[in-house]
Parts: structure tokens; sequence; C-alpha cells
């Protein structure tokens, strides 16, 4: 397998399992639609894919801090997929939150494992991270048309034309899996992780995104339904929005490792989140088409720091990379979700526009954060295809 093979597979494969993370908010709209559910009971959709998938992400990152687990790549793909493939299918809405929940499982197997082996892969770059993180974020920007061009075809019932992109992602994995387990069957030794662990830091790098999160899925769960409010228009402009919405994040998450290259990831995490203050006030207040403007600022500025922030923990906790890669990959970011059935109460009894205004404010706490986070040292790397792999700073080598 060539040099850079291994980061390229996992890149589209994590857009594969991303989709079903962006497909959840992306069939708000049809459930309302199709079964007439308040935005409050609408959102528990969203809470049900996330609650489940933030309680077992960590635990799958304490697994894999235990033992290297490859083969969770390729069956935790498959699982996201069946749970949206099975959510339209079923008119009860206990059985909804059941299927949406499998595939927040799912998700929430898949990021520990896969960020520790693409740490692996891109031999401690930030610009190979960054890469690894845009694939993310290119299913998330692909989720809303993939969704409007299944729903189009005949509603809810056609979901389970999405099962097709986890096909696709386990297939992608099993290069990936294979040329690991050759590596761990010619003897490739352990090598203990360097430096110490620094939980305070770590703790505060955690709520930062945990606060990001409350924002970008705040927006990204009701953002289709406000524009079509504010412009007047159907399904159509619901979905541009979304697209924009995720498609900047794409970018973003580029910039952000390129960024890095050149300077510290905390003071481009920092200044990242003060763009995002602005953005998000603009989403929410400035009228008319511009809306879409504000929403590629919107997050373009909340996925910079997106890849910056999963190296950074690997490197305050060294020693628990796969519990670090769970937690700031995961868990902080899905945790996001349980905020969304408050956001639409708030909807519910007031206005669409009031709901959303406070979410100005994640960005502006994650700011206050990084103001107080050191930037790590220099780590030393593991060995690829050991089970622990230590992270390496902002000097390490980037993949040819």
């Amino acid at each position: 397998m060539r040099r850079n093979a291994p980061i390229i597979l996992l890149s589209v494969g994590h857009a594969c399992v991303d989709v079903y993370q962006g497909s959840v908010a992306a069939l708000v709209p049809f459930f309302i639609a199709e079964r007439s559910y308040s935005l409050a009971v609408a959102s528990g959709i969203v809470l049900a894919a996330t609650l489940l998938s933030s309680v077992a992400q960590p635990l799958f990152g304490l697994l894999t801090d235990r033992w290297a687990l490859p083969w969770l790549l390729p069956v935790s793909t498959l699982l996201g997929g069946l749970g949206i493939a099975l959510s339209g299918l079923s008119g009860s809405y206990p059985l909804t939150l059941v299927f949406v929940a499998l595939s927040g499982i799912g998700v929430a197997a898949y990021h520990p494992e896969s960020a520790r082996v693409a740490r692996i892969a891109g031999r401690g770059s930030h610009r190979a991270m960054g890469w690894f993180s845009t694939g993310g974020t290119v299913g998330f920007a692909l989720a809303p048309l993939m969704v409007a061009a299944a729903m189009s075809v005949g509603g809810l019932r056609w979901t389970p034309l999405l099962v097709l992109p986890a096909l696709v992602g386990a297939a992608l994995c099993l290069p990936v899996v294979r040329v690991l387990q050759q590596r761990q069957a010619a003897g490739a030794r352990t090598t203990p992780p360097a430096g110490s662990d620094d939980v305070a830091s770590f703790v505060r790098l955690s709520l930062a995104v945990v606060f990001r999160s409350v924002a970008f899925i705040g927006l990204s769960t009701f953002i289709s339904l406000y524009v079509r409010e504010r412009l007047g228009g159907g399904i159509a402009v619901g979905t541009a929005a979304l697209f924009v919405l995720y498609l900047g994040s794409t970018v973003g998450a580029v910039i952000g490792g390129s960024l890095a290259a050149r300077w510290d990831r905390v003071v481009v995490a920092r200044w990242s989140y003060l763009v995002s203050v602005a953005a998000v006030t603009g989403v929410v207040w400035v009228p008319g088409p511009a809306v879409f403007l504000f929403l590629a600022l919107t997050s373009a500025g909340l996925y910079v720091p997106f890849s910056l922030q999963v190296t950074l923990g690997q490197d305050y906790l060294p020693s628990r990379v796969g519990t670090a890669s769970g937690i700031t990959l995961g868990l902080t970011v899905s945790i996001g979700g349980l905020a969304s059935p408050a956001v639409g109460a708030i909807a519910d009894a007031t206005s669409l526009r009031t709901a959303l205004a406070p979410l100005a404010l994640m960005p502006l706490l994650s700011w206050l954060i990084f103001r107080t986070l050191p930037e790590p040292g220099v780590m030393g790397a593991a060995s690829p295809g050991t089970a622990t792999a230590a992270p390496s700073g902002s000097g390490a080598a980037k993949p040819g």
C-alpha cells in the first residue's frame, strides 16, 4: 500500500460514517412534515442519536487504549448506516428513537479507534489529521443532499437507500485493517507514551469543545427550518442552507490543518472562535440571503479548530490516546445534541430566532477557555500498528 493510501482511505471512510451524523438533522424536517411532530418532539430524535453515543464513545476509547481494535472500523460503519436506514420504516416514535440510537452507537464505536489509527497512518502530522477530519465534514456536507435525494423518491419509507455509504465505507476500511494486522503479526513493538498527562488542560479543552458542539448541532438541527421561515422558500432552500453549513465545515477543517503548520494550535483555535461569535450573530440577525454567507463563515470558524482539538487532546493525554480521541472527537461533539430539545422547546414557546440567539454565546465561551490553555510540547510517536500511539506536536513530520 502506498505511503499516503491509508490516510486517504480513512478520510473517505470517515466521510461515509459522518454522513449518518449529518443525516439525523437532515431528516428532521421530513419527520415533521410526514408525522406532524412538534419541534421539541422532532429534536428528541437528534437527542436519541447523540445520547447513547455520548456515553459510549469514552467507553470505546478506554477499550482502544488497552487493545488495538481495527475491526471496529467496518463493523461500526455498517451499524451506523443500518440504524439510519431503518429509521424511516416505522411510524412508531419509540422505534424511530431506537433505530437512530443504534446508528449513534455505531458512530460512537467508530471515532476513537479511527482517530487512533489515523494518527498512526498520518505519522503524527496535523495536516494528515486535518484531512482525516475533513473526510468527516465532507460526509456532513453530503448528508442533506443524500437525504433529500432519497426522500424525493418516496418519503421516509425510502431511508433504506441511505445504507449505501456504509457499505462503501466498510469496504474501504478493510485494506487498512489488513495492513495494521500484518504489521502487528510482523511483531511491531509498543513504544511507551512520551510525556505526562495534563488532565486539567484536557478537562478545559473538553468544555470548550462542548460549547462549540452546542452551537454547531443547535444550528444544524434547526437551520433548515429557520432559513425557510426567513426567506419564505421550500424544502430546497432549507436543504441548501444545511448544505452550506456543512460545506463550510469542510473548508474550515482543511484550513485548520494548514494554519497549525505555521502557528500554535491554541492560537489558531482562539482566533477562529472569535470569528465564529460574529458569524453566528449574523446568521441569527442579518436579514435576507446574506444568511448564507454568515452560515459559511460560521461553519468554517467552528471547524478550523476541529482537528486541532483532537490532536491537542491526544497531546494532553499521551498515555490515553483512545480516551482522548473518544472525548474530543466523539463525546463532546455528540453531547451538543443534548441541548437540542431545549432549543426546540424554546422555539415552540417563542420563535426560532429567540431560540437560536443564545448559540452566539457558545463560541465566546470556547474562546475564553482557550485563553487559559497551553500549547503542548513535541512528543514522540508510537510505532505503527500498536494499541497505543503517542502523538507528535506541531513539529511532526508530514506525510510525503
